[in-house]
């Protein structure tokens, strides 16, 4: 048994036809509109971000596995430096120290050096360095190694 005597037969239905078929599917769409809007904001968000800077650049390879390993394990108040391969040695006239506080120079720009980011054990490689993290509110400090400065 079908419908088709009670669909109307043969007779066309109108463009404005409001069976219960049609607002059904209506419900559906106005249902789903919300979550493709959600789904569509976060994907615009997630392709907007920046991607992660860190990276083994390789610049230390051919430091000895106890220099690799004291690297690896450098840490400030703000958490692990990573390792060797996501610092950069700074030059002696790309940092300082004013009124008791580091700041050092990143891209052409003076940075303030957290004072929880400063390394205090001593440096084993001589040089200073700096641990960037680069995000959309800009450049920060995760880690910052004073060297001696000669």
């Amino acid at each position: 048994m079908s419908n088709w005597m009670f669909s109307g037969g043969h007779a066309p239905r109108q463009v404005g036809d409001a069976s219960p078929r049609n607002e059904h599917r209506k419900q559906q769409v106005r249902r789903l509109k919300p979550c493709f809007q959600v789904t569509g904001a976060a994907l615009l968000i997630a392709l907007a971000a920046p991607p992660s800077s860190a990276r083994d650049r390789g610049q230390f390879v051919n430091s000895s596995p106890e220099m690799k390993a004291w690297f690896d394990g450098l840490r400030s108040g703000k958490g692990p430096c990573c390792s060797d391969a996501d610092g950069s040695a700074v030059s002696d006239v790309d940092w300082e120290t004013r009124n008791g506080h580091y700041r050092v120079r990143i891209d052409g720009e003076w940075i303030d050096v957290p004072d929880d980011a400063v390394i205090t054990e001593p440096n084993r490689v001589g040089r200073t360095m700096v641990w960037p993290m680069r995000g959309y509110q800009g450049v920060s400090i995760r880690c910052f190694m004073p060297g001696s400065m000669t």
